[in-house]
């Protein structure tokens, strides 16, 4: 220990190895000193080896240290011969690095940016976001273009429209943040937890009914019509419902796909919570028009 200990970066893990240089096992400096000292090596190391290749990603291996609570995860080839370890110092530069990058995806924006970045970078790597944001905005309006007539006649209804679409949208990422965080922790995908969207439309009801009946009762004292309450009230239970489904399943689906949740989850829900919002709120409109007017 005296002598490798100046030039050895991590000597609390000792990582042993057979005559052929393969890596047996792992053997914690804290057993090695309160055993015996007629015990063998062999005796005290632990042969369940957490180990990786020098092709793992990044992220899969910040997972595994973080999950196991090690302090260094040794690296071996196909012939398990030791090449290096990777210490948790060096986790938690790649678990800064990646959540960094997830949140910035999540706001459209590329990881290679900056805040001094050129004003020629910040465009290209903003404005294709927003040329899609766009594309999804103009398939929301043309939702609301289906019920001009009755939006026309019922101008209370403009008013409430981004009250359904708003509240979805805020349910709905807080959905998508609590998925994305957990796939991105290894916690949860579509094959064994998909059962857990019954959960999100549970609480997409209750959250629903409980922001609509405030929501209903404050647009019936304004506008002096029961019926428009009723409507946002069943509207807003429908769209947080909706909020939750695809909050919970997008995601997971993209990631299935081999696509970046973080990066693309968002467009999607917005684009599902606006238009399944404003075509569900207006279409219950239109079916009570009669007692609106």
């Amino acid at each position: 220990m005296k002598e490798i200990g100046p030039k050895t970066e991590v000597i609390e893990t000792i990582f042993v190895l057979s005559k052929d240089k393969e890596l047996i096992g792992t053997a914690d400096l804290r057993d090695i000193l309160i055993s015996d000292e007629d015990k063998k090596l062999v005796e005290i190391m632990n042969d369940n080896i957490i180990s990786v290749n020098p092709e793992e990603d990044q992220e899969k291996v910040s997972l595994l240290v973080s999950k196991y609570d090690l302090k260094a995860i040794p690296v071996i080839n196909h012939k398990n011969s030791l090449l290096g370890i990777i210490t948790v110092d060096d986790i938690i530069d790649v678990i800064v690095e990646e959540q960094t990058e997830d949140i910035l995806m999540m706001g459209g924006v590329s990881k290679e940016e900056r805040v001094g970045s050129s004003l020629i970078t910040s465009v290209k790597k903003r404005l294709p976001w927003l040329f899609i944001n766009l594309g999804t905005a103009f398939l929301a309006a043309f939702t609301v273009g289906l019920f001009e007539d009755v939006i026309s006649q019922v101008v209370a209804l403009a008013a409430a429209m981004p009250i359904v679409a708003g509240m979805g949208g805020n349910a709905g990422t807080q959905t998508l943040s609590l998925v994305i965080r957990s796939i991105a922790l290894g916690e949860v995908s579509l094959k064994k937890n998909w059962k857990l969207v019954f959960k999100e439309v549970g609480l997409g009801v209750i959250n629903g009914a409980a922001t609509g009946v405030i929501t209903g009762i404050i647009l019936y004292m304004k506008y002096d019509n029961p019926y428009l309450g009723i409507i946002i009230f069943a509207a807003m239970i429908g769209n947080l419902v909706i909020a939750g489904f695809f909050g919970f399943l997008i995601p997971l689906l993209l990631k299935g796909l081999g696509i970046d949740p973080a990066l693309a989850s968002a467009i999607f829900l917005t684009t599902a919570t606006d238009v399944f919002g404003f075509f569900l709120f207006l279409g219950l409109a239109k079916m009570f028009l009669p007692f609106l007017l």
